[in-house]
């Protein structure tokens, strides 16, 4: 397979593990792949971002802004099938009610949703809803597109730090080994791209971005002794939730 060939079926694997979309269909298995595809989940989270922003943008045009935000954010959601959602949920599940880090992981086996994966949904929603209804158009769909991209760039470096803490689960597929020295420079370089489009504000974001996800990230290892694939997704949305809201400070 020629190298182009080779990026192109990664980038197809990112969008087809980070999305509904049916990319992948045609891609054969291949061990470690998307362990190599993770180089380009900037990119797919910017572009997810951009769609939702499209779809905010439009309803914004007969909507007011708060029910254009809503719009935006299922759009976003039905095109991820809630995928990090879900993760933010089970984790939180999982760390409030786990008494141990067994007990810990047996919640987020648990689909069902307790108060804790409850009330941190609402405040995820809750928090890039309002902070999206307080932009202008222009601005909320660049803020949609920087925070999806960075928010998902901050699952790279985890699985390059700590170890996966379950045998088997979702976020097997992109534990084996961690991520490599390429996949962490494109994920994170396409992340500071998109930080220095949003200028001084998306820096800013960057930084407290790896900062709040660097230390759930250490919670995490100290509870359950590394990551899950929930814990990927948690990590995901605490990521894109900080630089919404700080895009939304410095841009409302």
């Amino acid at each position: 397979m020629n190298p182009l060939r080779a990026e192109l079926v990664l980038l197809i694997s990112a969008v087809g593990f980070l999305t509904r979309l049916p990319m992948s269909r045609g891609v054969s298995w291949e061990e470690g792949r998307m362990l190599r595809a993770s180089r380009y989940f900037a990119a797919v989270g910017a572009l997810i971002g951009l769609a939702g922003g499209l779809v905010w943008w439009l309803a914004g045009q007969v909507a007011p802004a708060g029910i254009a935000a809503g719009l935006g954010l299922a759009a976003m959601m039905l095109l991820t099938g809630a995928l990090h959602e879900d993760g933010l949920a089970d984790c939180a599940d999982g760390l409030g009610g786990g008494q141990s880090g067994e007990g810990a992981l047996e919640i987020m086996r648990d689909s069902r949703v307790g108060t804790y994966g409850a009330l941190a949904l609402i405040l995820s929603v809750g928090l890039r809803w309002a902070a999206l209804a307080a932009l202008a158009p222009i601005w909320g769909v660049l803020a949609l597109a920087i925070s999806g991209g960075i928010g998902r760039a901050m699952m790279v470096p985890a699985t390059a730090l700590v170890g996966y803490a379950r045998a088997e689960g979702l976020g097997r597929s992109v534990a084996a080994g961690g991520a490599g020295p390429v996949d962490l420079l494109v994920a994170l370089g396409t992340a500071l791209v998109l930080a220095v489009i949003g200028g001084w504000p998306g820096l800013v974001a960057l930084a407290l971005a790896l900062a709040v996800t660097g230390g759930f990230l250490f919670f995490l290892t100290r509870r359950i002794g590394g990551y899950t694939g929930d814990g990927l997704g948690a990590m995901a949305q605490l990521g894109e939730i900080t630089v919404i809201v700080v895009l939304a400070g410095a841009w409302s």
